[in-house]
């Protein structure tokens, strides 16, 4: 008999400790060199865990326990005879295929019929059987799109049932369950408390006025889109207006190493991102040498791999300022918590038709709360205000920030 041990692998430098999520094959079953036979859940992302040889699977570990790094997960018995009709890893093709093949010409292998990870949450949190879904991947694999079709589907009315006059109805439930937190939800649990525990954390606030920002994506708006192929939104704008103060204002841009400050020559933006596993945070690099086009590209990319779970590590790690906008979920204040190393994070809410004095007259203007958490350990109070004037500055009269004043 001869046996391969399956262990947790090395997955980068910050992470000592995985979740098994779920098992993508059966305890006993027959699997091929390179087939996913588990997901790990990181501090970050999720991540398939593949075959290192073929043979008949053994598990060790279970669905929901926490791996060190390392630790043993699962045996594949290389000896096993395959069994009589098991399928084969497709080898793949020199010739160029198109991404979505018919249905027709797809090949039967382990990947035909099975979610890939984005996709298996999804079809997770829709209560939908995945075995019930058309894959329409690379040789039958079920994507995020065939997950989304399938869980937005309209579902047949279920067929009334009379209840016996013996057993009433009732009214109210007192029903509970007990779920394990995932590892993201931990890691972020932990960290939000340390920044509230370690931090002198405090909060300013400030309204601005966006009429100008309204006009300006009106008037643009259609030339933006057929030049860089992206909408310009609000997003990008409060990027560089962020970007451009954290260069007049590097003490908002810096962090606390031990007794020393570190101060940066740049500005990487992290973008609050949420999605179905937990809020993630990846930076945007050099904001303060980007155009609007360019910034709203990395924003779109990075919330499109965000949820799908493919940001990397790399993608995940960094940056010297976080912008948060509650105001998409209908947020109209709140104080957001800083995202540490970080000293400082932005949070934006709901723009609100309000009434304000302009020029001694009433008028209705779009406005948004602004609110800034800091550590006034390395920021005081008088930085704090005017970083937050001279972003309101910015944003409503955006041709300093065009024009880069």
């Amino acid at each position: 008999m001869s046996i391969v041990e399956m262990k947790v692998p090395t997955i980068g430098e910050s992470i000592t400790e995985v979740t098994l999520s779920q098992w993508l094959k059966q305890d006993g079953e027959y699997v091929n060199i390179d087939e996913p036979i588990c997901e790990f859940e990181s501090d970050k992302a999720t991540l398939e865990f593949p075959a290192e040889a073929a043979g008949v699977l053994t598990y060790v570990a279970a669905e929901g326990d926490d791996l060190e790094i390392g630790a043993l997960v699962a045996k594949i018995d290389t000896s096993a005879a395959k069994p009589a009709g098991a399928p084969v890893a497709a080898a793949p093709s020199p010739a160029v295929e198109s991404a979505t093949p018919p249905p027709a010409t797809q090949s039967a292998n382990y990947a035909t019929g099975h979610p890939s990870p984005a996709a298996g949450k999804i079809l997770r949190e829709g209560g939908v059987d995945p075995a019930a879904v058309q894959g329409t991947g690379k040789d039958g694999r079920v994507t995020k799109e065939d997950a989304q079709k399938a869980v937005s589907a309209p579902k047949a009315a279920p067929v009334a049932v009379e209840a016996p006059a013996s057993e009433p109805q009732v009214a109210f439930s007192r029903e509970m369950r007990r779920e394990k937190m995932s590892r993201m939800r931990r890691t972020i649990a932990s960290r939000l408390v340390a920044a509230k525990n370690e931090t002198a954390m405090l909060t300013t606030f400030n309204e601005v006025d966006l009429t100008n920002i309204q006009a300006l994506r009106k008037t643009y708006q259609e030339s933006f889109v057929e030049k860089y192929g992206v909408k310009l939104g609000y997003m990008s704008l409060f990027a560089k207006a962020c970007a451009t103060a954290l260069m007049q204002y590097p003490e908002v841009n810096a962090q606390i190493d031990g007794n020393e400050v570190i101060y940066h020559d740049y500005a990487d933006i992290s973008i609050a991102i949420s999605t179905p596993t937990g809020l993630v945070v990846p930076p945007v690099h050099n904001v303060e040498s980007l155009g609007f086009a360019d910034i709203e590209k990395k924003i779109k990319a990075l919330a499109v791999k965000a949820r799908d779970g493919k940001l990397t590590l790399e993608e995940m790690s960094g940056g010297t300022f976080t912008i948060t906008n509650g105001g998409v979920f209908g947020s109209m204040m709140s104080t957001p918590i800083i995202n540490r190393p970080q000293s400082a994070i932005l949070g934006m809410h709901s723009i609100m038709q309000r009434p304000v004095a302009v020029n001694g007259e009433i008028k209705i203007r779009p406005m948004m709360y602004l609110a800034m958490s800091y550590d006034h350990r390395i920021i005081d109070g008088s930085s704090s205000v005017t970083f937050l004037v001279k972003v309101k500055e910015l944003l409503e009269d955006p041709t300093k920030l065009l024009m880069g004043l």
